[in-house]
């Protein structure tokens, strides 16, 4: 959650992940009064201010509620929930650009419905994460993406390497909501919790056409999808995927096809030794009864030993050592994340950026340094290199403009230069010192 969970908090987390760990077959039937406790929804408050997300349909703001006072805010929330008066408001939906030129639909629940959302993740998440398949990473406690990307290299170098590299067609948007609520039933019994969970996902969807009209979608009489964006959306995703995974290793899938699925929300691969195109056809059949769909045009079988695939922006498969001719089956950031970096830097280094050099320079930096938190798995090397010589060029020439220099400033502006008394980071001499740190 990202802030330090109260001792209270956390002894009623730990006992209801204890109780679900021991007990597989219990159904909790006394939670909702847990979710509207004063100090749960104090600190569920605190979580979601921390993650400083935009306003929903009534513009309210983290701010606004302070200044009216916050614990007659919470006052009120706490009396609305025990009285069972609580109703979620519309969720405002904005689109995002996707990598690939697409936009994604998120949706921005009020604060007011954020901070419930949490509250009930902050209750339920114990419970189903003691019952969550290991093979599943995304939106879990100390669990991250890199995790998942670790499991795959190792399983490749296991020799599972007839990869079937899949993609669900808008799983978040085509999630069935009484399949996912009896998905949910099977460890709650509460039924105000229930309640809660299905006025969620039947709440409106508000968003504006091209002319600024509101557009109202959704509501009662809509049956599928849980909004991305919505703080219980990635909890409601995952119980539902779990009903694949925990079919792939409790009916013996795994062992009869010698197969290893690794998924992380909607994505996943299934890594197999020679049996890719079995897997393939039961996920497809597993996944027609589950009402979901396999995006044909982007699943496929690959041989991971001729071929590369790509996974959480990674790409796996064959690669090669230079240095001593060596061919291994190897990880790297993949080209397109590369990129993706790069137009980011881009647009902050364009010539017509008016701001302060140091201002400039602390963007950057930021932009680089988090992509490279993410992306320090595998073989790095030559990634690292492309984004330090793609940055030189550019800095070179945003610099060469602004000192209106002439020619493309190799020599006023080199290597030592930009990646010195300039401040701009380097990603490979940070690699460098980050191994001789960990020498020392």
């Amino acid at each position: 959650m990202g802030l330090a969970t109260p001792q209270r908090i956390r002894t009623l987390r730990r006992k209801l992940y204890v109780k679900a760990k021991d007990e597989p077959a219990f159904r909790f039937y006394s939670l909702y009064d847990k979710i509207w406790r004063e100090d749960i929804l104090r600190h569920a408050y605190a979580v979601a201010k921390s993650h400083k997300g935009a306003p929903g349909v009534d513009g309210v703001t983290f701010e606004r509620i302070e200044a009216e006072g916050l614990s007659e805010w919470i006052s009120g929330l706490q009396e609305s929930l025990r009285t069972r008066t609580y109703r979620p408001q519309p969720v405002r939906r904005v689109y995002i650009p996707k990598p690939n030129g697409g936009q994604r639909p998120l949706g921005i629940p009020t604060i007011r419905d954020r901070v419930v959302q949490t509250a009930a993740v902050l209750v339920l998440l114990p419970i189903f994460e003691a019952g969550f398949a290991e093979e599943m990473y995304g939106y879990r406690p100390r669990r991250k993406a890199q995790d998942a990307v670790a499991k795959v290299h190792a399983v490749l170098k296991e020799g599972y390497t007839d990869v079937v590299d899949a993609d669900l067609t808008r799983y978040f948007d085509e999630i069935p909501h009484e399949d996912l609520l009896r998905s949910v039933g099977r460890r709650i019994a509460d039924g105000a919790v229930l309640r809660l969970i299905r006025l969620w996902l039947k709440a409106p969807i508000q968003e504006r056409d091209k002319e600024g009209r509101i557009r109202m979608t959704g509501g009662r009489n809509h049956s599928r999808g849980t909004p991305q964006g919505g703080v219980v959306s990635p909890l409601l995703a995952n119980v539902y995927m779990n009903r694949f995974l925990r079919a792939w290793r409790g009916r013996g899938v795994g062992q009869m096809l010698r197969a290893e699925v690794v998924a992380y929300a909607d994505d996943f691969v299934i890594l197999c030794k020679g049996t890719a195109s079995k897997s393939l056809a039961l996920t497809r059949q597993w996944m027609r009864s589950l009402k979901l769909t396999l995006n044909e045009d982007k699943t496929r079988l690959r041989d991971a030993r001729r071929e590369t695939f790509d996974f959480l922006g990674y790409t796996f498969g064959p690669m090669h050592d230079r240095r001593n001719g060596r061919r291994y089956l190897g990880v790297m950031p993949s080209r397109k994340s590369v990129g993706r970096l790069r137009e980011r830097v881009r647009t902050i280094l364009r010539t017509t950026n008016t701001e302060p050099w140091e201002a400039i320079v602390a963007q950057v930096n930021r932009v680089l340094v988090g992509w490279a938190n993410y992306f320090n798995y595998g073989h790095v090397a030559r990634p690292y290199w492309w984004v330090d010589a793609f940055l030189l060029r550019r800095a070179r020439r945003f610099l060469v403009r602004r000192h209106k220099c002439r020619g493309q400033g190799t020599r006023r502006f080199r290597p030592e230069e930009v990646f010195g008394p300039c401040g701009l980071v380097s990603l490979g001499a940070r690699k460098r010192a980050a191994g001789l740190h960990a020498l020392a």
